[in-house]
Protein backbone atom coordinates (compact mmCIF):
# COMPACT_ATOMS: atom_id res chain seq x y z
CA UNK A 1 0.00 0.00 0.00
CA UNK A 2 1.45 3.38 -1.02
CA UNK A 3 2.02 6.15 1.52
CA UNK A 4 -0.13 8.49 -0.54
CA UNK A 5 -3.09 6.09 -0.19
CA UNK A 6 -3.10 6.19 3.63
CA UNK A 7 -5.84 8.38 5.06
CA UNK A 8 -4.80 11.02 7.57
CA UNK A 9 -6.83 13.57 9.55
CA UNK A 10 -7.81 16.82 7.84
CA UNK A 11 -5.73 18.94 10.22
CA UNK A 12 -3.03 18.30 12.79
CA UNK A 13 -5.14 19.30 15.85
CA UNK A 14 -7.73 16.60 15.13
CA UNK A 15 -5.25 13.83 15.91
CA UNK A 16 -6.11 11.44 18.71
CA UNK A 17 -2.80 9.56 19.01
CA UNK A 18 0.82 9.90 17.96
CA UNK A 19 0.39 7.79 14.83
CA UNK A 20 -2.71 9.71 13.71
CA UNK A 21 -0.93 13.08 13.49
CA UNK A 22 -1.17 14.79 10.12
CA UNK A 23 2.49 15.71 9.66
CA UNK A 24 1.94 17.41 6.30
CA UNK A 25 -0.46 19.95 7.79
CA UNK A 26 1.73 20.41 10.85
CA UNK A 27 4.84 21.15 8.81
CA UNK A 28 2.91 23.55 6.61
CA UNK A 29 1.46 25.48 9.57
CA UNK A 30 4.83 25.81 11.31
CA UNK A 31 6.64 26.74 8.11
CA UNK A 32 4.09 29.41 7.29
CA UNK A 33 4.56 31.08 10.68
CA UNK A 34 8.36 30.81 10.42
CA UNK A 35 8.34 32.55 7.04
CA UNK A 36 6.21 35.36 8.51
CA UNK A 37 8.59 35.67 11.49
CA UNK A 38 11.61 35.92 9.17
CA UNK A 39 9.88 38.58 7.05
CA UNK A 40 8.97 40.63 10.14
CA UNK A 41 12.54 40.33 11.46
CA UNK A 42 13.95 41.46 8.10
CA UNK A 43 11.70 44.54 8.27
CA UNK A 44 12.65 45.01 11.97
CA UNK A 45 9.01 44.77 13.04
CA UNK A 46 9.90 43.34 16.44
CA UNK A 47 6.41 43.67 17.93
CA UNK A 48 5.10 41.55 15.06
CA UNK A 49 7.95 39.05 15.59
CA UNK A 50 6.96 38.65 19.24
CA UNK A 51 3.28 38.12 18.37
CA UNK A 52 4.05 35.51 15.73
CA UNK A 53 6.50 33.69 18.01
CA UNK A 54 3.82 33.49 20.70
CA UNK A 55 1.39 32.01 18.17
CA UNK A 56 3.95 29.46 17.05
CA UNK A 57 4.99 28.12 20.47
CA UNK A 58 1.33 27.75 21.48
CA UNK A 59 0.38 25.80 18.36
CA UNK A 60 -0.23 22.06 18.45
CA UNK A 61 1.74 21.61 15.21
CA UNK A 62 4.91 23.14 16.68
CA UNK A 63 4.61 21.05 19.84
CA UNK A 64 4.37 17.74 17.99
CA UNK A 65 7.34 18.70 15.80
CA UNK A 66 9.37 19.57 18.91
CA UNK A 67 8.59 16.20 20.50
CA UNK A 68 9.35 14.45 17.21
CA UNK A 69 12.76 16.10 17.05
CA UNK A 70 13.93 15.17 20.54
CA UNK A 71 12.66 11.59 20.22
CA UNK A 72 14.44 10.97 16.91
CA UNK A 73 17.86 12.57 17.35
CA UNK A 74 21.00 10.75 18.49
CA UNK A 75 20.50 11.69 22.15
CA UNK A 76 16.97 10.33 22.41
CA UNK A 77 18.06 7.48 24.70
CA UNK A 78 20.12 9.70 27.02
CA UNK A 79 18.00 10.74 30.03
CA UNK A 80 18.35 13.87 32.17
CA UNK A 81 18.34 14.02 35.95
CA UNK A 82 14.82 12.55 36.07
CA UNK A 83 15.86 9.41 34.16
CA UNK A 84 12.93 9.83 31.76
CA UNK A 85 12.93 8.98 28.04
CA UNK A 86 10.05 9.01 25.56
CA UNK A 87 10.41 5.81 23.57
CA UNK A 88 6.79 4.79 22.97
CA UNK A 89 4.05 6.43 20.88
CA UNK A 90 1.96 6.83 24.05
CA UNK A 91 4.71 8.67 25.96
CA UNK A 92 5.32 10.96 22.97
CA UNK A 93 1.62 11.75 22.69
CA UNK A 94 1.36 12.61 26.41
CA UNK A 95 4.51 14.75 26.18
CA UNK A 96 2.89 17.04 23.59
CA UNK A 97 0.39 18.28 26.18
CA UNK A 98 3.10 18.92 28.77
CA UNK A 99 4.69 21.66 26.64
CA UNK A 100 3.02 24.59 28.38
CA UNK A 101 4.61 27.88 29.44
CA UNK A 102 2.36 28.32 32.48
CA UNK A 103 3.83 26.50 35.44
CA UNK A 104 6.89 25.38 33.48
CA UNK A 105 9.96 24.90 35.67
CA UNK A 106 13.07 23.35 34.10
CA UNK A 107 15.06 20.73 35.99
CA UNK A 108 18.83 21.07 36.59
CA UNK A 109 21.15 19.73 33.91
CA UNK A 110 22.94 16.41 34.31
CA UNK A 111 26.65 17.19 34.02
CA UNK A 112 28.89 14.80 32.06
CA UNK A 113 32.32 15.23 30.52
CA UNK A 114 33.62 14.25 27.10
CA UNK A 115 37.32 14.17 26.10
CA UNK A 116 38.78 16.95 23.95
CA UNK A 117 41.55 16.62 21.36
CA UNK A 118 44.05 18.35 23.66
CA UNK A 119 43.53 15.80 26.45
CA UNK A 120 41.23 17.99 28.52
CA UNK A 121 37.53 17.34 29.11
CA UNK A 122 34.59 19.38 27.85
CA UNK A 123 31.60 19.69 30.20
CA UNK A 124 28.18 18.89 28.78
CA UNK A 125 24.84 19.61 30.41
CA UNK A 126 22.11 17.08 29.60
CA UNK A 127 18.59 18.54 30.01
CA UNK A 128 15.58 16.37 30.74
CA UNK A 129 13.40 15.27 27.82
CA UNK A 130 10.77 17.85 28.74
CA UNK A 131 13.33 20.66 28.79
CA UNK A 132 14.79 19.48 25.49
CA UNK A 133 11.35 19.51 23.91
CA UNK A 134 10.64 23.01 25.27
CA UNK A 135 13.94 24.22 23.84
CA UNK A 136 13.14 22.61 20.49
CA UNK A 137 9.72 24.31 20.57
CA UNK A 138 11.12 27.78 21.21
CA UNK A 139 13.92 27.16 18.71
CA UNK A 140 11.29 26.80 15.98
CA UNK A 141 10.32 30.40 16.72
CA UNK A 142 13.85 31.74 17.28
CA UNK A 143 15.74 30.24 14.33
CA UNK A 144 13.95 32.30 11.62
CA UNK A 145 15.14 35.43 13.46
CA UNK A 146 18.71 34.20 13.93
CA UNK A 147 18.96 33.22 10.26
CA UNK A 148 17.66 36.61 9.15
CA UNK A 149 19.99 38.66 11.35
CA UNK A 150 23.09 36.40 11.18
CA UNK A 151 26.48 37.50 9.91
CA UNK A 152 26.82 36.66 6.22
CA UNK A 153 30.04 34.71 6.74
CA UNK A 154 29.05 32.78 9.85
CA UNK A 155 28.82 29.06 9.06
CA UNK A 156 28.66 27.07 12.30
CA UNK A 157 25.45 25.57 13.72
CA UNK A 158 23.33 26.97 10.90
CA UNK A 159 21.05 25.03 8.54
CA UNK A 160 22.47 24.30 5.08
CA UNK A 161 25.94 25.61 6.04
CA UNK A 162 29.06 23.57 6.72
CA UNK A 163 32.79 23.71 7.40
CA UNK A 164 33.35 23.36 3.65
CA UNK A 165 31.55 26.70 3.13
CA UNK A 166 33.81 28.40 5.69
CA UNK A 167 36.96 26.97 4.07
CA UNK A 168 35.78 28.02 0.61
CA UNK A 169 35.16 31.57 1.87
CA UNK A 170 38.71 31.64 3.22
CA UNK A 171 39.91 30.67 -0.26
CA UNK A 172 37.89 33.57 -1.70
CA UNK A 173 39.45 35.98 0.83
CA UNK A 174 43.06 34.79 0.47
CA UNK A 175 43.35 33.04 -2.89
CA UNK A 176 44.03 35.92 -5.26
CA UNK A 177 47.44 37.32 -6.10
CA UNK A 178 46.76 40.64 -4.36
CA UNK A 179 44.70 39.26 -1.45
CA UNK A 180 45.50 39.99 2.19
CA UNK A 181 48.78 38.51 3.42
CA UNK A 182 48.07 38.38 7.15
CA UNK A 183 45.41 36.70 9.24
CA UNK A 184 44.26 36.95 12.83
CA UNK A 185 43.30 33.53 14.22
CA UNK A 186 40.71 34.28 16.89
CA UNK A 187 39.93 31.99 19.80
CA UNK A 188 37.29 32.95 22.36
CA UNK A 189 38.06 31.95 25.92
CA UNK A 190 35.35 29.54 27.12
CA UNK A 191 32.73 30.91 24.74
CA UNK A 192 29.79 28.73 25.83
CA UNK A 193 30.71 29.05 29.51
CA UNK A 194 31.12 32.83 29.75
CA UNK A 195 28.44 34.53 27.65
CA UNK A 196 26.73 37.16 29.77
CA UNK A 197 23.24 36.14 30.91
CA UNK A 198 22.20 39.79 31.14
CA UNK A 199 23.23 40.40 27.52
CA UNK A 200 21.34 37.33 26.30
CA UNK A 201 18.16 38.19 28.22
CA UNK A 202 18.26 41.76 26.95
CA UNK A 203 19.11 41.09 23.30
CA UNK A 204 17.80 37.64 22.30
CA UNK A 205 14.35 38.08 20.68
CA UNK A 206 12.39 35.38 22.52
CA UNK A 207 10.34 34.91 25.68
CA UNK A 208 12.54 36.47 28.40
CA UNK A 209 10.94 34.54 31.29
CA UNK A 210 11.57 31.14 29.71
CA UNK A 211 15.09 32.10 28.60
CA UNK A 212 15.99 33.27 32.11
CA UNK A 213 14.79 29.96 33.57
CA UNK A 214 17.02 27.98 31.19
CA UNK A 215 20.08 30.12 31.84
CA UNK A 216 19.73 30.05 35.64
CA UNK A 217 18.69 26.41 36.05
CA UNK A 218 22.08 25.11 37.29
CA UNK A 219 23.50 21.60 36.96
CA UNK A 220 23.81 18.47 39.08
CA UNK A 221 27.23 16.96 39.66
CA UNK A 222 28.09 14.33 42.26
CA UNK A 223 24.65 14.77 43.77
CA UNK A 224 25.08 18.52 44.34
CA UNK A 225 23.26 21.41 42.67
CA UNK A 226 25.64 23.98 41.17
CA UNK A 227 24.35 27.40 40.08
CA UNK A 228 25.12 28.87 36.65
CA UNK A 229 25.99 32.56 36.65
CA UNK A 230 27.08 32.86 33.01
CA UNK A 231 27.17 30.94 29.74
CA UNK A 232 24.83 28.65 27.84
CA UNK A 233 24.93 24.91 28.64
CA UNK A 234 26.76 22.83 26.05
CA UNK A 235 24.32 20.06 25.27
CA UNK A 236 21.08 22.06 25.05
CA UNK A 237 19.29 22.13 21.68
CA UNK A 238 18.96 25.90 21.70
CA UNK A 239 22.49 26.67 23.02
CA UNK A 240 24.28 26.86 19.63
CA UNK A 241 21.73 29.38 18.32
CA UNK A 242 22.08 31.49 21.49
CA UNK A 243 25.86 31.48 21.04
CA UNK A 244 25.51 32.47 17.39
CA UNK A 245 23.19 35.35 18.33
CA UNK A 246 25.77 36.55 20.85
CA UNK A 247 28.58 36.49 18.29
CA UNK A 248 26.58 37.87 15.35
CA UNK A 249 27.24 41.52 14.61
CA UNK A 250 31.04 41.43 14.59
CA UNK A 251 31.15 41.31 10.78
CA UNK A 252 29.03 44.48 10.54
CA UNK A 253 31.17 46.10 13.23
CA UNK A 254 34.30 45.43 11.19
CA UNK A 255 32.64 46.65 7.98
CA UNK A 256 31.57 49.92 9.61
CA UNK A 257 35.17 50.51 10.67
CA UNK A 258 37.18 49.15 7.73
CA UNK A 259 34.70 49.27 4.83
CA UNK A 260 32.31 46.81 3.24
CA UNK A 261 33.60 44.17 0.86
CA UNK A 262 34.43 45.38 -2.68
CA UNK A 263 34.44 49.05 -1.66
CA UNK A 264 37.36 51.46 -1.92
CA UNK A 265 37.91 51.41 1.85
CA UNK A 266 38.04 47.62 1.97
CA UNK A 267 40.67 47.46 -0.79
CA UNK A 268 42.99 49.50 1.42
CA UNK A 269 42.69 47.30 4.51
CA UNK A 270 41.50 43.96 3.02
CA UNK A 271 39.75 43.14 6.30
CA UNK A 272 37.46 40.15 5.81
CA UNK A 273 35.86 37.88 8.37
CA UNK A 274 34.96 34.16 8.48
CA UNK A 275 33.49 32.42 11.54
CA UNK A 276 32.54 28.85 12.32
CA UNK A 277 30.92 28.54 15.77
CA UNK A 278 33.40 30.25 18.15
CA UNK A 279 36.45 29.99 15.84
CA UNK A 280 37.06 32.87 13.46
CA UNK A 281 39.67 34.23 11.07
CA UNK A 282 40.08 37.89 10.12
CA UNK A 283 42.29 38.84 7.18
CA UNK A 284 44.24 42.09 6.88
CA UNK A 285 46.83 43.87 4.79
CA UNK A 286 49.44 43.90 7.60
CA UNK A 287 50.17 42.51 11.03
CA UNK A 288 50.16 46.02 12.50
CA UNK A 289 46.64 46.67 11.19
CA UNK A 290 45.32 43.45 12.72
CA UNK A 291 47.13 43.84 16.03
CA UNK A 292 46.64 47.56 16.64
CA UNK A 293 43.30 48.33 14.97
CA UNK A 294 41.29 45.15 14.37
CA UNK A 295 42.01 43.42 17.67
CA UNK A 296 40.74 46.32 19.86
CA UNK A 297 37.47 46.34 17.88
CA UNK A 298 37.05 42.59 18.43
CA UNK A 299 37.90 42.82 22.14
CA UNK A 300 35.43 45.67 22.70
CA UNK A 301 32.71 43.72 20.87
CA UNK A 302 33.37 40.60 22.97
CA UNK A 303 33.56 42.49 26.26
CA UNK A 304 29.95 43.69 25.88
CA UNK A 305 28.91 40.04 25.82
CA UNK A 306 31.05 38.97 28.78
CA UNK A 307 33.63 37.31 26.50
CA UNK A 308 37.35 37.72 25.93
CA UNK A 309 39.99 36.41 23.56
CA UNK A 310 42.32 33.63 24.68
CA UNK A 311 45.68 35.44 24.55
CA UNK A 312 47.79 32.33 23.98
CA UNK A 313 45.55 31.08 21.13
CA UNK A 314 44.94 34.38 19.33
CA UNK A 315 47.67 34.43 16.70
CA UNK A 316 48.79 36.74 13.90
CA UNK A 317 50.12 34.72 10.99
CA UNK A 318 51.49 35.41 7.51
CA UNK A 319 49.77 33.27 4.88
CA UNK A 320 53.19 32.08 3.65
CA UNK A 321 53.68 30.42 7.04
CA UNK A 322 50.22 28.86 6.96
CA UNK A 323 47.65 28.27 9.68
CA UNK A 324 45.16 25.56 10.66
CA UNK A 325 41.41 26.14 10.58
CA UNK A 326 38.75 23.46 11.07
CA UNK A 327 41.27 20.64 10.68
CA UNK A 328 42.73 21.99 7.44
CA UNK A 329 45.94 23.86 6.71
CA UNK A 330 45.70 27.09 4.72
CA UNK A 331 49.00 28.27 3.23
CA UNK A 332 50.23 30.31 0.31
CA UNK A 333 53.09 29.02 -1.82
CA UNK A 334 54.25 32.03 -3.78
CA UNK A 335 51.06 33.38 -5.37
CA UNK A 336 49.17 30.09 -5.08
CA UNK A 337 46.99 29.31 -2.08
CA UNK A 338 46.70 25.62 -1.22
CA UNK A 339 44.41 24.16 1.43
CA UNK A 340 45.43 20.70 2.65
CA UNK A 341 44.46 18.41 5.54
CA UNK A 342 46.11 19.69 8.73
CA UNK A 343 49.01 17.73 10.21
CA UNK A 344 47.23 17.37 13.57
CA UNK A 345 44.11 16.15 11.83
CA UNK A 346 46.02 13.46 9.91
CA UNK A 347 47.83 12.43 13.08
CA UNK A 348 44.52 12.11 14.94
CA UNK A 349 43.06 9.91 12.18
CA UNK A 350 46.08 7.58 12.17
CA UNK A 351 45.96 7.36 15.98
CA UNK A 352 42.28 6.37 15.80
CA UNK A 353 42.98 3.74 13.13
CA UNK A 354 45.89 2.36 15.14
CA UNK A 355 43.75 2.11 18.26
CA UNK A 356 41.07 0.19 16.30
CA UNK A 357 43.64 -2.20 14.84
CA UNK A 358 45.29 -2.88 18.20
CA UNK A 359 41.92 -3.36 19.93
CA UNK A 360 40.93 -6.03 17.39
CA UNK A 361 43.97 -8.27 17.23
CA UNK A 362 41.96 -11.51 17.27
CA UNK A 363 38.84 -10.64 15.26
CA UNK A 364 38.27 -11.80 11.67
CA UNK A 365 39.56 -9.45 8.97
CA UNK A 366 36.01 -8.74 7.77
CA UNK A 367 34.96 -7.34 11.18
CA UNK A 368 38.05 -5.12 11.32
CA UNK A 369 37.24 -3.84 7.83
CA UNK A 370 33.67 -3.02 8.91
CA UNK A 371 35.06 -0.85 11.71
CA UNK A 372 37.76 0.86 9.65
CA UNK A 373 35.80 1.70 6.50
CA UNK A 374 33.38 4.24 8.09
CA UNK A 375 36.31 6.04 9.75
CA UNK A 376 38.31 6.26 6.52
CA UNK A 377 35.27 7.18 4.42
CA UNK A 378 34.15 9.95 6.78
CA UNK A 379 37.61 11.47 7.01
CA UNK A 380 38.21 11.33 3.25
CA UNK A 381 34.80 12.83 2.44
CA UNK A 382 35.47 15.71 4.85
CA UNK A 383 38.72 16.59 3.03
CA UNK A 384 37.62 15.80 -0.52
CA UNK A 385 36.97 19.47 -1.54
CA UNK A 386 40.62 20.50 -0.95
CA UNK A 387 44.14 19.59 -2.14
CA UNK A 388 44.23 16.23 -0.41
CA UNK A 389 45.30 13.57 -2.95
CA UNK A 390 48.90 13.38 -1.74
CA UNK A 391 47.75 13.17 1.88
CA UNK A 392 45.25 10.45 0.95
CA UNK A 393 48.09 8.38 -0.54
CA UNK A 394 50.19 8.87 2.59
CA UNK A 395 47.30 7.82 4.85
CA UNK A 396 46.70 4.71 2.73
CA UNK A 397 50.37 3.75 3.04
CA UNK A 398 50.39 4.19 6.82
CA UNK A 399 47.19 2.16 7.22
CA UNK A 400 48.62 -0.58 4.97
CA UNK A 401 51.70 -0.80 7.22
CA UNK A 402 49.50 -1.16 10.31
CA UNK A 403 47.46 -3.90 8.68
CA UNK A 404 50.50 -5.75 7.35
CA UNK A 405 51.91 -5.83 10.88
CA UNK A 406 48.49 -7.02 12.14
CA UNK A 407 48.51 -9.90 9.63
CA UNK A 408 52.11 -10.93 10.30
CA UNK A 409 51.53 -10.98 14.06
CA UNK A 410 48.64 -13.43 13.59
CA UNK A 411 50.70 -15.85 11.50
CA UNK A 412 54.27 -15.81 12.78
CA UNK A 413 55.04 -19.21 11.28
CA UNK A 414 53.78 -18.40 7.79
CA UNK A 415 55.79 -16.89 4.95
CA UNK A 416 55.03 -13.44 3.61
CA UNK A 417 53.64 -14.80 0.34
CA UNK A 418 51.06 -16.92 2.20
CA UNK A 419 49.98 -13.94 4.33
CA UNK A 420 49.68 -11.78 1.25
CA UNK A 421 47.52 -14.32 -0.60
CA UNK A 422 45.25 -14.81 2.43
CA UNK A 423 44.55 -11.18 3.30
CA UNK A 424 45.38 -9.02 0.27
CA UNK A 425 43.38 -9.50 -2.91
CA UNK A 426 43.39 -7.94 -6.32
CA UNK A 427 40.53 -5.49 -6.85
CA UNK A 428 40.49 -3.69 -10.17
CA UNK A 429 43.99 -2.34 -10.76
CA UNK A 430 45.03 -2.77 -7.11
CA UNK A 431 46.77 -5.98 -6.07
CA UNK A 432 47.21 -5.26 -2.33
CA UNK A 433 43.67 -4.61 -1.10
CA UNK A 434 43.09 -5.79 2.49
CA UNK A 435 40.11 -8.16 2.34
CA UNK A 436 38.14 -10.53 4.52
CA UNK A 437 35.29 -12.99 4.07
CA UNK A 438 32.13 -11.98 5.94
CA UNK A 439 30.10 -14.76 7.64
CA UNK A 440 27.37 -14.09 5.05
CA UNK A 441 29.80 -15.21 2.35
CA UNK A 442 30.47 -11.72 0.96
CA UNK A 443 34.09 -10.65 0.48
CA UNK A 444 34.68 -7.24 2.10
CA UNK A 445 37.47 -4.89 1.00
CA UNK A 446 39.17 -2.07 2.87
CA UNK A 447 38.36 1.38 1.56
CA UNK A 448 41.29 3.40 0.20
CA UNK A 449 41.22 7.12 0.97
CA UNK A 450 42.89 7.81 -2.38
CA UNK A 451 39.86 6.29 -4.16
CA UNK A 452 37.79 9.26 -2.96
CA UNK A 453 37.68 11.73 -5.87
CA UNK A 454 38.64 15.34 -5.19
CA UNK A 455 35.57 17.48 -5.85
CA UNK A 456 35.49 21.24 -5.31
CA UNK A 457 32.73 22.46 -2.99
CA UNK A 458 30.23 25.03 -4.25
CA UNK A 459 29.90 27.60 -1.47
CA UNK A 460 26.47 28.70 -0.32
CA UNK A 461 25.45 32.26 -1.15
CA UNK A 462 26.21 34.40 1.89
CA UNK A 463 22.78 36.09 1.95
CA UNK A 464 20.71 32.94 1.34
CA UNK A 465 18.00 32.46 3.96
CA UNK A 466 16.14 29.12 4.23
CA UNK A 467 13.09 30.99 5.60
CA UNK A 468 12.85 33.45 2.70
CA UNK A 469 10.39 32.34 -0.03
CA UNK A 470 12.56 33.96 -2.71
CA UNK A 471 15.44 31.58 -1.84
CA UNK A 472 13.32 28.38 -1.95
CA UNK A 473 14.39 27.43 -5.48
CA UNK A 474 18.05 28.07 -4.67
CA UNK A 475 18.04 25.68 -1.71
CA UNK A 476 16.22 23.00 -3.72
CA UNK A 477 18.92 23.24 -6.39
CA UNK A 478 21.65 22.87 -3.75
CA UNK A 479 19.86 19.87 -2.25
CA UNK A 480 19.62 18.15 -5.62
CA UNK A 481 23.29 18.89 -6.31
CA UNK A 482 24.28 17.40 -2.93
CA UNK A 483 22.36 14.20 -3.65
CA UNK A 484 23.83 13.87 -7.12
CA UNK A 485 27.43 14.35 -5.93
CA UNK A 486 27.28 12.33 -2.71
CA UNK A 487 28.19 8.67 -2.35
CA UNK A 488 24.99 8.25 -0.33
CA UNK A 489 22.90 9.36 -3.27
CA UNK A 490 23.14 5.99 -4.95
CA UNK A 491 21.67 5.70 -8.38
CA UNK A 492 18.54 3.81 -7.33
CA UNK A 493 17.83 6.11 -4.38
CA UNK A 494 18.43 9.19 -6.49
CA UNK A 495 15.97 8.05 -9.15
CA UNK A 496 13.35 7.45 -6.47
CA UNK A 497 14.00 10.84 -4.89
CA UNK A 498 13.63 12.69 -8.20
CA UNK A 499 10.52 10.72 -9.15
CA UNK A 500 8.94 11.74 -5.81
CA UNK A 501 9.77 15.42 -6.48
CA UNK A 502 12.33 15.20 -3.61
CA UNK A 503 9.53 14.88 -1.04
CA UNK A 504 8.07 12.28 1.27
CA UNK A 505 4.73 11.08 -0.19
CA UNK A 506 3.15 11.01 3.29
CA UNK A 507 4.00 14.39 4.84
CA UNK A 508 4.96 16.16 1.57
CA UNK A 509 8.15 17.59 3.19
CA UNK A 510 11.60 17.56 1.60
CA UNK A 511 13.76 14.48 2.15
CA UNK A 512 17.29 15.59 3.14
CA UNK A 513 20.35 14.04 4.71
CA UNK A 514 19.31 15.67 8.00
CA UNK A 515 15.82 14.18 7.99
CA UNK A 516 17.04 10.79 6.80
CA UNK A 517 14.95 8.33 4.84
CA UNK A 518 13.71 4.75 4.78
CA UNK A 519 12.88 2.62 1.75
CA UNK A 520 9.28 1.40 1.95
CA UNK A 521 7.94 -1.55 -0.02
CA UNK A 522 4.45 -0.86 -1.36
CA UNK A 523 3.76 -4.59 -1.61
CA UNK A 524 5.53 -5.89 1.46
CA UNK A 525 8.27 -8.42 0.94
CA UNK A 526 6.64 -11.06 3.10
CA UNK A 527 3.67 -10.83 0.74
CA UNK A 528 5.80 -11.36 -2.33
CA UNK A 529 6.89 -7.80 -3.11
CA UNK A 530 10.31 -7.27 -4.68
CA UNK A 531 13.00 -4.57 -4.69
CA UNK A 532 12.18 -3.23 -8.16
CA UNK A 533 11.80 0.55 -8.43
CA UNK A 534 8.06 0.28 -9.08
CA UNK A 535 7.56 -1.31 -5.65
CA UNK A 536 9.61 1.03 -3.43
CA UNK A 537 9.39 4.65 -2.29
CA UNK A 538 11.37 6.92 0.02
CA UNK A 539 9.77 8.00 3.31
CA UNK A 540 10.92 9.92 6.36
CA UNK A 541 11.68 7.49 9.24
CA UNK A 542 8.79 8.78 11.35
CA UNK A 543 6.38 8.68 8.40
CA UNK A 544 7.54 5.13 7.68
CA UNK A 545 6.68 4.10 11.24
CA UNK A 546 3.32 5.88 11.06
CA UNK A 547 2.49 4.13 7.80
CA UNK A 548 3.25 0.69 9.21
CA UNK A 549 1.30 1.46 12.39
CA UNK A 550 -1.76 2.13 10.24
CA UNK A 551 -1.13 -0.87 7.99
CA UNK A 552 -1.23 -3.32 10.91
CA UNK A 553 -4.53 -2.04 12.31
Amino acid sequence: MSASEIEVPASSHLATSWHSIDWETGHRQVRGLQVRIAKAAKNQQWRQVKTLQRMLVRSFAAKVLAVKRVTENRGRRTPGVDGETWSTPESKWKAVFRLERRGYKPRPLRRIYIPKANGQRRPLGIPTMLDRAMQALYLLALEPVSETTADRNSYGFRPHRSTADAIEQLFVNLGRKHSAQWVMEGDIKGCFDNISHDWLITNVPMDKVVLRKWLKVGYMESGRLNPTGAGTPQGGIISPVLANLALDGLEKELESRFGQRNTKASYKTKVNYVRYADDFVITGISKELLENEVRPVVEAFMAKRGLSLAVEKTLFTHVADGFDFLGQNVRKYGDKLLIKPGHKNVKALLAKVKALVEANKAVPASLLIKQLNPVIRGWANYHRPIVAKQTFNYVDYRIWKLLWRWCRRRHLNRCKRWVKEKYFKRVGTRSWVFSGLHPSGKLLHLLYASDTPIKRHTKIKAEANPYAPEDEMYFEQRLEYAWRSSDEGKRKTLRLWIAQNKRCPLCKQLITFDTGWNIHHIVERHKGGGDELENVELLHPNCHRQLHAQLIR
